[in-house]
């Protein structure tokens, strides 16, 4: 690999005597893995998770097929071994207030969401308007109900929550170095410049943060970056402007700590922090810090969201609910338009936001009837679902291709949870012998 030469000399100063075998690590082959979904019903097949990641409970060293009923379904999800550390790092608690500031594809998102098993309020949000659409479907794919998605500045959501998060999670936009051997293409524009731009805006991000973050609260802050601008010295840059103290956090094999000879003034310990490098550990370059407010005091009090779904609507879902589904009644119901979302307790009066989700969608308010949606589907277990049909791949490669599926004369009428492999794929509505297909246009994919 051809590295920048002003990358090369940058970091033959910073490493020393190491800088070479940093240097050759670029050629090491790029380590896969993926997680397992907790939040699922049923775990994929044993034989797949053969490689456990010794620090991350639901990690493995493996690839995904993304045209698989794991993928599809949620039950699997894709994600760099550097980055599950990130998550695991954040230690979320069911109830607790978190945000995933910088969000997509949903990595992070999906595994906070894994420890808060869809209890308490999990603000995810992507400023980027496609990627936050990917952010999306990776969230309703894994079936969390707790999560309120936002395709906001960091601004406007300092305004929206002030003093409200237990728990802040920032990886941070950066240079991506970490990422090179991954992306080649990071590597084209890299610069020292950009690397201060990148230091610059990731202070902006955190003043915001910083409004949000209750006392007592913890920020997670991470980067795929090897710069110290972005790293050890954007923890030093915390420690100076506000009331926080270094987490230290627990290191496995070949993981180092973070540097203080590579802070300014290194005028605060920094060994509490983490550096993943590639020829060291096995997984891409990410540096991991968590911090503590220090600050004492109560949260504000903000205005909640409010039920607006008018008497009609809320008996369409009535009638829908009592007549297909077990076990769920979810309190607090919100419509957008006609579509009909349930919405975690205590998220503010949404009003001004850019809302992308402010729930789980529980589908459309059609003419007369109510009609559910996908996220749904892959939200809700068996035991959840008054009907269910076990189908074939066969019949999944048909399904998630848009074609009706055959079934059996003798199944009743009304809507059925599709079951795969153990997984739910979605809801398809038996009639006269066919299975009417609903899965997602936009998601639909030959295998």
């Amino acid at each position: 690999m051809k590295l920048p030469n002003e990358f090369i000399k940058k970091y033959q100063k910073l490493l020393g005597e190491d800088a070479d075998s940093f240097f050759k690590g670029f050629n090491n082959p790029v380590k896969q893995g993926f997680r397992v979904n907790p939040l699922k019903e049923k775990l994929p097949q044993s034989e797949k998770l053969n490689a456990p990641i010794e620090y991350c409970q639901y990690g493995y060293f493996g690839s995904v097929n993304g045209k698989s009923v794991d993928h599809q379904s949620g039950a699997l999800y894709s994600q760099e071994p550097s980055a599950m550390y990130v998550g695991e790092v954040v230690n979320a608690q069911p109830g607790e207030k978190i945000l995933d500031l910088c969000a997509a594809p949903g990595g992070k998102t999906t595994h906070i969401a894994s420890y808060m098993q869809n209890s308490g309020v999990l603000v995810t949000n992507e400023i980027d308007k496609k990627r936050a659409k990917i952010l999306v479907e990776n969230v309703e794919r894994f079936g969390i109900t707790n999560a309120l998605i936002l395709n906001e500045n960091p601004k406007a959501i300092s305004k929206y929550f002030p003093k409200y998060f237990d728990k802040i999670a920032i990886d941070a936009p950066c240079s991506g170095e970490g990422m090179f051997r991954k992306n080649p293409d990071a590597m084209n524009y890299w610069s020292q410049s950009y690397v201060d731009e990148c230091a610059s805006r990731q202070k902006d991000i955190l003043r915001m943060a910083m409004k949000t973050l209750k006392p007592g609260g913890q920020i997670i802050y991470s980067t795929c970056t090897f710069a110290p601008e972005e790293d050890e010295q954007i923890i030093e840059w915390l420690m100076d402007n506000y009331n926080l103290e270094i987490v230290p956090i627990k290191k496995y094999h070949g993981m180092d700590s973070g540097n203080t000879k590579w802070s300014s003034k290194q005028s605060y310990d920094l060994s509490g922090t983490v550096r993943l490098f590639p020829h060291h550990f096995d997984g891409e370059g990410h540096f991991i810090a968590k911090l503590i407010n220090k600050d004492t005091g109560n949260p504000k009090k903000i205005k909640k969201q409010i039920d607006n779904v008018s008497v009609e609507q809320r008996k369409l879902w009535n009638e829908f609910r009592e007549n297909n589904l077990l076990d769920f009644n979810p309190i607090r119901l919100l419509a957008f338009g006609d579509q009909l979302f349930a919405y975690p307790n205590e998220i503010p009066q949404l009003k001004g936001l850019k809302v992308m989700r402010p729930g789980l969608d529980l589908g459309t308010f059609k003419k007369n009837r109510f009609e559910p949606s996908y996220a749904l589907s892959l939200a809700l277990r068996t035991n959840q679902v008054k009907h269910t049909i076990n189908i074939s791949f066969e019949d999944w490669k048909n399904y998630v291709h848009g074609d009706v599926i055959k079934c059996s004369n003798d199944l009743s009428k009304g809507w059925y949870q599709l079951l795969c492999d153990n997984q739910s794929v979605g809801f398809g509505k038996v009639v006269n012998g066919t299975i009417k297909n609903f899965f997602p246009k936009g998601l639909r994919f030959n295998v």
